[in-house]
C-alpha cells in the first residue's frame, strides 16, 4: 500500500513538472507575447473581428502546446528525468563514492526509459512501463541508503568514539586491576560495563553500515542486469513469463532495500 501511494505521488509531480514544463515552453512564451501583441496593436484585422477572438486563438494554441507535451514521450521522459534529478539531489551527498551509486541509479533509469521507447504499444509495453515505475520505488530507496551512509561517514562524534571508546576500556580494565578499594572498583567496574555496552553498539552500527554499502553496490549491479534484460526481452516473453519475473525480481530487490534500510535506522537510533 505505502508503495503504491509513493508511486501516486510520484506521478502526480510528475504530471505537475511536465504541466509547468509545457507552460513555460518558448513557444507558450511566443504564444502569450503575439496575442498579448495582437489585442493591443491589431485588435480588428477585419471585419466582424473581435479583439478576443485573439485570445480564443491564444487559449486553443496553448492547449495544443499543453496536450503535446503531456503525450510526447521524449519530453516526458525528459521532464521525469530532471524531476528525479532535483528530487534525489547528489549535491546533498558529501561523499564521492555515494554521489556516484545515486548518478548510476538514475542513468540506469534513463536507459531502462529510453528501451521503454523502443517497445511497440501492447501488453508488453504495459508491463514493462509498470517495470519502470516500480524502478522508482527502487531509486528512492538507493538515494535513502546513499543519505545513511553519507550521514556515517560524514559523523564525527561516531568516528571520535570508534577511535576513543576501545582505548578508554583498556585504561579502565589496567585501572581496575591496580584498584583495591571496594567502592572505588564498584565504580570502575560500572563504568567498564557501560563502555563495553557502548562498544557493543558502535560495532553493530559499523556492520550495519559494511552490509549497507555491499548491499548498494549489489543494487547497482542488480540495476544494470535488469537494463540488460529489459533490454532482451521480447513480445513472445509476455506469454513466458519472463516480464513478470522481471517485475517480480525488481520487487523483491526493493523490499530487499527497504529491509536494510529499516535495520539502519533501528541501529541508528539505538545511538542517539
Amino acid at each position: 500500500m505505502a508503495r503504491s501511494s509513493a508511486r501516486t505521488d510520484l506521478e502526480r509531480r510528475a504530471t505537475r513538472a511536465i504541466l509547468s514544463y509545457a507552460f513555460f515552453r518558448w513557444e507558450s512564451a511566443v504564444t502569450i507575447a503575439m496575442v498579448i501583441l495582437l489585442v493591443f496593436f491589431l485588435p480588428q484585422p477585419l471585419p466582424g473581428w473581435r479583439w478576443w477572438f485573439w485570445i480564443v486563438g491564444g487559449v486553443l494554441a496553448e492547449a495544443a502546446i499543453i496536450i503535446s507535451s503531456l503525450t510526447d514521450p521524449e519530453v516526458n521522459r525528459q521532464v521525469v528525468a530532471e524531476m528525479l534529478r532535483l528530487q534525489f539531489d547528489v549535491k546533498a551527498l558529501h561523499q564521492e563514492e555515494y554521489r556516484a551509486a545515486v548518478e548510476r541509479a538514475l542513468e540506469y533509469r534513463e536507459r531502462i526509459e529510453t528501451a521503454l521507447r523502443t517497445q511497440r504499444r501492447g501488453v508488453l509495453r504495459d508491463h514493462l512501463q509498470e517495470t519502470a515505475r516500480q524502478i522508482d520505488d527502487w531509486i528512492a530507496n538507493v538515494y535513502r541508503l546513499a543519505r545513511r551512509l553519507d550521514r556515517y561517514a560524514q559523523d564525527e562524534v561516531i568516528a571520535r568514539d570508534m577511535r576513543s571508546v576501545p582505548q578508554r576500556i583498556k585504561r579502565l580494565r589496567r585501572e581496575l586491576e591496580r584498584e583495591s578499594d571496594p567502592q572505588v572498583r564498584a565504580q570502575l567496574e560500572r563504568t567498564l560495563r557501560d563502555k563495553e555496552t557502548q562498544w557493543q553498539h558502535l560495532q553493530q552500527l559499523q556492520n550495519a553500515m559494511q552490509r549497507a554499502a555491499l548491499q548498494l553496490e549489489s543494487t547497482l549491479s542488480a540495476m544494470g542486469t535488469i537494463y540488460s534484460q529489459v533490454l532482451l526481452i521480447g513480445v513472445k516473453d509476455v506469454d513466458s513469463g519472463r516480464a513478470q519475473r522481471l517485475r517480480q525480481e525488481i520487487a523483491d530487490e526493493v523490499a530487499g532495500l527497504q529491509d536494510v534500510l529499516s535495520a539502519m535506522d533501528e541501529v541508528y537510533r539505538s545511538e542517539e
